[in-house]
């Protein structure tokens, strides 16, 4: 099939494949390209920041910049209630985009309850769930004081939070320390042994810490940290076995050095081991401090959150402040433990999300191919999920590698508009709580954001003034 002048044809063909076979059998030169309309509600905003494209470029660029700088560290342990504003002890955080206890999950339920006797403001479950039904007790994001938590994320006064600072541009992030799997209570259980753990992190593990990173002759560098563990096979959210290690390698000699009880020590070091989830929360809250230095560029279509409560899935925008743009929380395709199915499963839950918002979790599956036994699919899948990221993504992360891809750098900086106008939502992997409180984990598997929340924070950039 030749054009004009008798030279071959060479085609484009977005969307319909049948297009595209009858001209390849005409000897065309056919390049496909996957085509989809953009997203319900999207295209007015679309074209009215397809007039600004050049000044929107150029705040991406400033927001990724920021991130790509970020140097996350950990600069210590302390007390929740010390640290983050307005945390009293009747005040609990939470994961995800605001909620009160009338709109509340299950295992968020359960989470708060547990965390309502274990601050003793509650003498047993029944007394804190109407204490709660009430409104004798206060809520609000984790994100809108500066920390995350995975899953139900409840944070209280008394409990020990990570201090990570970013050591260029000095904002920092907290986050509680992470229990194990199982029956834990930011899967929404809250038994005695839940509260006897939560009660010797916060008297036993936190003291040791403690000792142990006062001891370090500089702070843990994460940034340094993920970057290995990615190469290790980690992605950095539903795999940590070698972030795990790494964190435990690091600490091992101050711990062996630590003046505190030898029981606590072991204790300690026998707990870390045994949880390889301990440094997913170190990991969320490295994104936070690195996502956060992005936030408030304005005119940046860059998402600097994703978080979910249960109910609603949130996103928020560099370019847009603090609001939260919200749709309904996904159901995850997943794995069930012994015992459970679908039936069972709460919808997506967790701040655990700020992973893939700085380019790692869902978007570095590549980098761990035995995700897949955790989270379902082929090892193919892993790597399809992050190439199909680098097509919503406004740059390439310049510290977190992908061996498997060539040592390319992970997708970093997701585009609002790209996301809505091409359709590819981002790819989401996490762990599956029981839908009733009190049980905890049933299972794993990945998830779709709601693409309603990604349309509404297109339109509300749109309607932003410029940078």
């Amino acid at each position: 099939m030749s054009g004009l002048l008798g030279r071959p044809l060479k085609v484009v063909n977005a969307g319909v494949e049948l297009f595209a076979g009858e001209l390849e059998r005409q000897q065309a030169e056919v390049a496909r390209v996957e085509w989809r309309p953009p997203a319900d509600g999207a295209g007015e905003a679309l074209e009215r920041l397809a007039t600004r494209a050049a000044e929107t470029a150029a705040a991406n660029d400033r927001a990724v910049v920021a991130m790509q700088a970020a140097e996350p560290r950990v600069v210590g342990i302390g007390r929740a209630g010390d640290l983050l504003p307005g945390l009293d002890e009747r005040t609990l955080l939470h994961a995800g985009p605001p909620i009160d206890w009338d709109g509340m999950c299950g295992p968020l339920r359960g989470a708060i309850i547990g965390a309502a006797v274990h601050e003793g403001i509650a003498a047993d479950p029944e007394e804190a769930a109407r204490l709660a039904g009430r409104g004798g007790l206060r809520f609000g994001p984790c994100h809108e004081r500066g920390a995350v938590g995975p899953m139900a994320g409840v944070v209280s006064a008394s409990m020990p939070v990570w201090v990570v600072e970013d050591g260029a541009s000095g904002n920092r992030a907290f986050c509680t320390l992470n229990e194990g799997l199982g029956k834990v209570l930011r899967y929404g259980a809250y038994d005695a042994e839940v509260l006897d753990r939560l009660a010797w992190m916060r008297d036993v593990l936190a003291r040791v810490l403690t000792a142990a990173l006062e001891r370090l002759p500089e702070p843990l560098d994460l940034r340094a940290l993920i970057a290995q563990a990615l190469q290790m096979g980690d992605e950095g959210h539903n795999r940590n076995r070698a972030g795990t290690s790494l964190l435990l390698r690091a600490l091992l000699p101050a711990l062996l050095t630590v003046e505190e009880p030898t029981a606590d020590v072991v204790a300690a070091a026998e707990f870390i081991s045994g949880n390889d989830h301990f440094f997913l929360n170190l990991a969320m809250a490295a994104g936070k401090a690195t996502a956060d230095a992005a936030a408030g560029t304005a005119g940046s279509s860059i998402v600097t959150a994703m978080a979910r409560n249960g109910t609603e899935f949130g996103v928020r925008l560099a370019g847009t402040g603090d609001r939260w743009f919200t749709g309904p929380a996904g159901v995850v395709d997943g794995l069930y433990l012994p015992g459970f199915g679908p039936e069972d499963a709460n919808r997506d839950i967790g701040d655990s999300t700020i992973t893939e918002t700085i380019g790692i979790g869902g978007m570095a599956m590549a980098a761990a191919p035995a995700i897949v036994r955790f989270v379902g699919g082929s090892p193919e899948d892993a790597v399809a999920a992050t190439l199909a990221m680098y097509d919503i993504t406004w740059a390439e992360s310049s510290s977190y590698q992908l061996p498997t891809l060539g040592f390319r750098g992970t997708p970093l900086g997701i585009d609002a508009r790209e996301v809505v106008h091409s359709g590819v939502l981002p790819t989401v992997n996490t762990g599956i709580a029981h839908k009733d409180p009190g049980v905890g984990q049933v299972g794993a598997g990945l998830v779709e954001p709601p693409m309603e929340a990604f349309v509404a924070a297109t339109r509300a950039l749109a309607d932003s003034p410029t940078a």
